[in-house]
């Protein structure tokens, strides 16, 4: 089993579509292209955490989610309403959580956190939100689909910031 991150798909959101200009034709090619990304890198035994921002005017959210590879947990997001964050296709929801895989402690929000448990002992912040337009703190990830090619990632593929000395 493998753990994927990812963030701010928003199936269904034809408006976020062009305010991100997504290279998408349409919200429904977008829709199938995520999918697509999503169950070629996850398998069907591996975990997906979704941090916020699932689906939004999707009108089948609940088929989408059960048509996604992995167990899937989700840290709600913004656009999240009670609807998505009930789906019956979720391992687990809540605003925030704090796991360890890999060896890694992680804190997990949809929000970029100024501070976070463990910060300063190697601890890591992944988030969504932003859509890759906010500068990241070190050890601190944007794994929305926007910065990170559409598709879940895993934290092999996260890269530390370095912090600047004064």
């Amino acid at each position: 089993m493998r753990s994927w991150f990812t963030a701010d798909t928003h199936f269904g959101h034809g408006s976020l579509r062009a305010l991100m200009r997504r290279p998408f034709e349409s919200t429904a090619a977008m829709d199938a292209a995520l999918a697509a990304a999503w169950n070629a890198a996850v398998a069907p035994e591996d975990e997906v955490w979704h941090l916020g921002d699932f689906a939004v005017g999707h009108r089948d959210p609940a088929g989408l989610l059960a048509s996604l590879h992995g167990t899937k947990h989700l840290v709600w997001g913004n656009n999240d309403p009670p609807a998505v964050r009930a789906l019956p296709g979720w391992a687990s929801a809540g605003a925030m959580a704090e796991i360890e895989r890999e060896g890694r402690a992680l804190v997990l929000c949809h929000y970029a956190l100024r501070h976070w448990n463990g910060q300063r002992k190697g601890a890591w912040n992944l988030h969504g939100h932003s859509h890759g337009t906010l500068k990241p703190l070190p050890r601190q990830f944007d794994v929305g689909v926007d910065p990170r090619g559409y598709r879940p990632v895993r934290l092999d593929e996260l890269r530390p910031r370095r912090a600047v000395a004064p």
